[in-house]
Formats: C-alpha cells, sequence, structure tokens
C-alpha cells in the first residue's frame, strides 16, 4: 500500500482524509462533506487502514471501542455473579470446596464451583478479561494517538481554502485597504488572549490548550497503570492479606513473610468500660449492649528466623522487639503490617477426663488432652491406657449411620472417640465423651471416660497486610485524576486568518465549547473589517427546520 502525495507536497500516510499539512480533502467522500470531521483531524488510523494479516485483525478488534465497552460490562457482571454465593475465603476452613458448594447450593453450586466464580478474583479467565480491557486501552490509545499527533505536529499555518470553508466556524469578506492594520489588531488581541501565533505568507494561525486533546490518552495511561497495579496483587509477594489466630503461649510464623518472621503471643488483654465509674459517659450504650469494650491489645514478641533453621522448632528465633498491638495501632515492620482485628476470650485449651471403673466409680487416672495437639495414645497407669480413635472439635451429633459428626476445626464443642485399654479387657473397650457427655456406641462397656475440667486461654484475631501495588495503584489513581482535569477544563482552540484572491477568510475550531470560541473570536474582531465567523452546522440545521436547502441558503 502506497503513501498519498498531496498537492501541496506532503506525503500522507495511506488511508489519510484529510491532508495533514495543507488540510485539502484527499477522497471523494471528504470532498463532499459540508464540513469536516476533525475528530483526528483527518488522519489515517492503522485499524481502519490494514486489515489483512492476524495482526491486523487482533489490533482492528481491540482498537474498537465498542469492544473496550462491552469487555468492561462483562467484567462488571462477572464481578456481580461473583457475589451470589460467598467466595472460597469465607467458606468453612478445610473444607473440600467442590463438595461445600454442591451440598449447600446443590447444581447451581457446583456450576458456579466449575465455573470459577468461587475463588473469582483469581480464576484465570477473569484475569484474562482484566488483562483485555489493559490491551484494548493500549490499542485503541496507540490506533487514535499517534496520527492526531502526527497531523497536529505537521499542520501548516497556510492551509487550503476547501479546508477552512468547511469549518463549522466559517466566514469570508472581501479585502480592504485596512486589512493590513486589522490583522495587526487581531494577532495583538490573540496574543492577549493567550494564543500562540504562528505567521505565513501574511495569514495566522492562532492555536492554545493543545494539550487538552491528550486528555483521554493521560485517563487511558492512568487506567492501564491502575489495572497493572491490580494485577500485580496476584504476584507472590506483592499482596498478602491474611489472617493469623494466635492464642497465648503461641508462637507461629507469620503468613506471607516466607517463614522469615514469627510472632509471640505473651498476653491479650480486653478492657471494658465500669458500669459504675463510667456510666456518666457510656450509660446509654452500656444500658443498650451491657459490656462495651474500652480496648483490646495483643502483647506480642518478634522473632526472625534463622534461615538454616528447621522449621516447626522454637529455636533458632531471633527476637526483635516487643509490642502492644492496637486497634489502629499496628505493628510494622519490613513492609509487613499487623493490625487488631478480633479477638475470642476463654477458647478451650485442654480438656481432663477421668478413666474410671463404673460399678465402684474408683478413678484409675486421669487424662488431659491439648485440643490443639492430640496425641494417638495416653499412659493412664500401670495396665490402663487410651487410644484415641477420633476426635471431632466442633461436636454435632450424630449421623444416620452413628459417625460422630464435626461442623468446624475450632473446638468450640470438642469430643472424642476413645479405645480403653485395661486387664480385663486387653482388646479394649470404646467410649465416647464430650462435655458432661458419655455414650457407649458399641454396647455396654466395664469402664468408661468422664469429663472432669476444662482450661481456657485467650486468642487474639490479628491481619497480616503487605501491599507493595499501593504506590502504583496511587500513581495510577493520580494520573486518571489529571487527565480527567486536563480534558474537562481546557479545549483546544484554533483561529485561522487568511488571504486567499482578494477575500479575507476567517476560521475557528475547537474539540469542544463551540459558543465560548465564538464569542471569544467576536470579542477580538470587534472594530475592524473582519466579519463575525457563522456556526455552519446551525445553519445547516435550521436550513432544514425551515424546509430550505443547502442552495437556497447560499
Amino acid at each position: 500500500m502506497k503513501e498519498i502525495k498531496c498537492e501541496c507536497g506532503h506525503v500522507n500516510p495511506i488511508g489519510t482524509i484529510l491532508c495533514e499539512s495543507c488540510g485539502r480533502a484527499l477522497t471523494e467522500k471528504a470532498k463532499k462533506e459540508s464540513l469536516h470531521d476533525m475528530r483526528y483531524e483527518g488522519s489515517a488510523r492503522r485499524s481502519q487502514t490494514y486489515n489483512k494479516t492476524i495482526i491486523d485483525k487482533i489490533w482492528n478488534f481491540f482498537s474498537s471501542v465498542k469492544v473496550g465497552v462491552w469487555l468492561i460490562i462483562i467484567t462488571l457482571i462477572a464481578s456481580a455473579l461473583g457475589t451470589i454465593l460467598p467466595q472460597i475465603m469465607y467458606i468453612t476452613p478445610n473444607v473440600d470446596p467442590h463438595t461445600y458448594y454442591s451440598e449447600h447450593y446443590g447444581v447451581f453450586g457446583s456450576i458456579y464451583y466449575l465455573l470459577g466464580f468461587h475463588d473469582l478474583y483469581k480464576s484465570w479467565w477473569y484475569l484474562l478479561l482484566v488483562a483485555s480491557i489493559g490491551v484494548s486501552l493500549v490499542i485503541c490509545s496507540l490506533d487514535r494517538f499517534i496520527p492526531l499527533y502526527r497531523a497536529l505536529k505537521n499542520q501548516r499555518v497556510s492551509r487550503h481554502e476547501g479546508f477552512l470553508k468547511r469549518q463549522r466556524l466559517f466566514n469570508r469578506v472581501a479585502a480592504t485597504e485596512s486589512t493590513k492594520d486589522d490583522f495587526a489588531t487581531i494577532k495583538q488581541r490573540l496574543k492577549e488572549s493567550r494564543y500562540k501565533i504562528r505567521e505565513e505568507d501574511g495569514n495566522i494561525l492562532a492555536e492554545k490548550g493543545r494539550f487538552s486533546r491528550w486528555g483521554p490518552y493521560v485517563n487511558h495511561i492512568g487506567l492501564i497503570i491502575f489495572l497493572i497495579g491490580g494485577m500485580l496483587r496476584f504476584v507472590p509477594g506483592m499482596y498478602i492479606d491474611e489472617e493469623l489466630w494466635l492464642r497465648e503461649g503461641e508462637i507461629k510464623t507469620i503468613p506471607g513473610t516466607n517463614d522469615e518472621y514469627a510472632l509471640e503471643n505473651k498476653k491479650f488483654t480486653m478492657d471494658v468500660y465500669d458500669p459504675e465509674t463510667d456510666r456518666e459517659v457510656f450509660g446509654d450504650a452500656i444500658n443498650r449492649a451491657g459490656v462495651v469494650v474500652k480496648n483490646f491489645q495483643s502483647d506480642v514478641v518478634l522473632y526472625k528466623r534463622d534461615p538454616d533453621m528447621i522449621l516447626g522448632e522454637s529455636e533458632g528465633l531471633e527476637k526483635i522487639d516487643e509490642f502492644q498491638i492496637r486497634v489502629n495501632e499496628p505493628l510494622k515492620f519490613d513492609n509487613y503490617a499487623l493490625y487488631q482485628m478480633s479477638y475470642k476470650i476463654n477458647e478451650f485449651h485442654k480438656m481432663t477426663f477421668n478413666f474410671l471403673e463404673k460399678e465402684s466409680e474408683k478413678i484409675i487416672g486421669e487424662v488431659t488432652i491439648d485440643l490443639f495437639d492430640p496425641q494417638h495414645e495416653y499412659e493412664v497407669s500401670p495396665g490402663y491406657k487410651l487410644e484415641l480413635m477420633g476426635y471431632y472439635p466442633d461436636f454435632s451429633g450424630f449421623a444416620e449411620n452413628g459417625e460422630p459428626q464435626t461442623n468446624l476445626t475450632v473446638p468450640n464443642n470438642p469430643a472424642f472417640l476413645f479405645k480403653m485399654f485395661s486387664p480385663e479387657h486387653p482388646e479394649g473397650e470404646v467410649s465416647f465423651a464430650a462435655i458432661q457427655q458419655t455414650v457407649e456406641p458399641l454396647g455396654e462397656t466395664d469402664y468408661k471416660m468422664a469429663f472432669k475440667s476444662m482450661s481456657t486461654r485467650n486468642a487474639t484475631v490479628l491481619t497480616v497486610r503487605k501491599d507493595l501495588t499501593l504506590w502504583i495503584l496511587s500513581l495510577g489513581g493520580a494520573i486518571f485524576m489529571i487527565g480527567v482535569i486536563q480534558g474537562s477544563y481546557w479545549n483546544h482552540r484554533r483561529i485561522w486568518l487568511q488571504q486567499v484572491n482578494g477575500d479575507v477568510l476567517i476560521a475557528g475550531h475547537t474539540n469542544k465549547n463551540w459558543h465560548t470560541l465564538k464569542r471569544e473570536i467576536n470579542k477580538i474582531i470587534t472594530d475592524t473589517s473582519i466579519p463575525e465567523p457563522m456556526d455552519q452546522q446551525e445553519e445547516k440545521t435550521n436550513g432544514k427546520e425551515s424546509g430550505k436547502t443547502n442552495d437556497d441558503l447560499a
């Protein structure tokens, strides 16, 4: 495909409608138009020129504004569908997601899971949608920005007469002896109005606000940066938002730190407002809620782990410092922040049972079980031992087949299935024991396990956050707002004054706010022989409304 050489000598890319230099119409359609379409200065856009290779077809597809809008609509619909059922982070922990959604929501839940809506923002097709929006923004911008920039850069002061006649604001008048002085007066007034003046052979091009044309493209840059920041959140190490349950006395590795840091909960404290001393200020709240929390905080110790240590050991931890974490007073270190989010008072910790002979109620011994680290076997006394056959942290009852059921992994209502070994029963007897409850699921036994006591401890819930994408998102948002301001509060205005064959031609163009430009031109040409430019679009509209043709108006 060859380039197009205009009569003025300027070589234009194939597909150009108006010469980038003089503005002459290069196509038959452009020559017949009553007004030129100046949206892209008649420049050649790649999407409207090339359509042969697969690259051309991909470019043309993503350069369509309609495609971009539909991608956004589809993404919004998908985001809305992702709120119908709870996301995977909100379902019961340690439960197979497929099983959970199919059991709770039936066929719809299974389809929901299979389509990836259960973990929407990490599903491959949702990320592909977001990436496609970014590709569409890039291609749309390049497809329009490059030819527009080239056309504005190459524009000459002296434009073809047909170009000026087809501007929305246009008029002509015969030149007079005062025309030269009028041009000088107008030139001075244009400078006072902060127009940039260019002259060529006595002709004038006054221009200002060209930078406003780049506002939409600055918007696109901001959006692209914002999308990049959003997608970087799925890159390991860039964004972390995890929950850490930490009981008093526990040391746990901080999630998302690659086992580099560990945290110890020395003590959790919850203070409430006193119903007597604080009633004057918080009386209504205390009456309404009963207990109003004044402060809850975690006294913690931050450790850094020796990289050569074996994971799971408490040795090899280097103490960094002690901290107090309160609401709105997080612990911050090495791009991480630990926020105090919730707590659990008097969480079950250890459970003690008596191993006793039923007939005589003789206690053979007792067993204390750590609810967070139950052992498989326990020695009670010589000749007596226990084997833990089943542990149900949140016992909810027996299934139809007699199998004990549990809802959660947190010990809210712990229960155990024991096998009891004694000299009389070396093969063992089975006993099911919970709080104030003992069941013999396989028949009568001579020994049983009886609940004795429960010890508790407090637990704190911390949120671990790390966000290395925040500055990228902020930068993208700031650039987007700059583009909004740039394109909203300024506009690109041009005024041409030329002498052609004894006539003076005046034309004006702006990308918006036509009436403001017209008033500004009228102010500039006041008390000169230069006529007020007519709004040819309004004239054309009025002519149609009155039934007149263009020939009648002429």
